[in-house]
C-alpha cells in the first residue's frame, strides 16, 4: 500500500479502525476455541498487510513482531489491543488510554 497523504482521511481511518478493533475484542469469546483464536490472529495479521495507509501498515507490522496478538481470552485480546493502541498513541504524541477502562469504553451494548 502507498502513502496516505490526506491527514484528515488518515486520522479518520485510524479512529474507525481502532473502534472496530476494540469493539471486536469486547465481543470476542471469553473462552475462545482454537478456530476462533486462529481467526482473530489471521484477521489481525491480514489487517496489518492490507491496511490502506502503507506507512501505518508497516508500523503495525513491526508492532506485531514485538507484541504478537493475544487471543487466549476476551480479556487477553482486549488488553493486547489497548497496549498496542497506546504504543501507536505514544509514537504519535497522543495521550495514553487507561487499559482498565477498555471494556466500558468499547462495550457495544449488544446482547451476549
Amino acid at each position: 500500500m502507498g502513502h496516505l497523504g490526506n491527514a484528515t482521511v488518515k486520522a479518520e481511518l485510524g479512529r474507525s479502525t481502532w473502534k472496530l478493533l476494540h469493539t471486536m475484542m469486547a465481543r470476542y469469546p471469553e473462552e475462545p476455541n482454537a478456530s476462533e483464536r486462529e481467526a482473530l490472529n489471521q484477521f489481525i495479521l491480514l489487517l496489518s498487510r492490507l491496511y490502506p495507509c502503507g506507512e501505518c501498515a508497516e508500523h503495525f507490522q513491526r508492532l506485531l513482531q514485538d507484541y504478537p496478538p493475544q487471543t487466549s481470552s476476551r480479556v487477553a485480546a482486549s488488553q493486547w489491543a489497548c497496549v498496542v493502541h497506546n504504543k501507536v498513541n505514544e509514537r504519535l504524541g497522543k495521550d495514553q488510554f487507561d487499559c482498565n477502562e477498555i471494556a466500558d469504553k468499547y462495550s457495544c451494548g449488544c446482547d451476549e
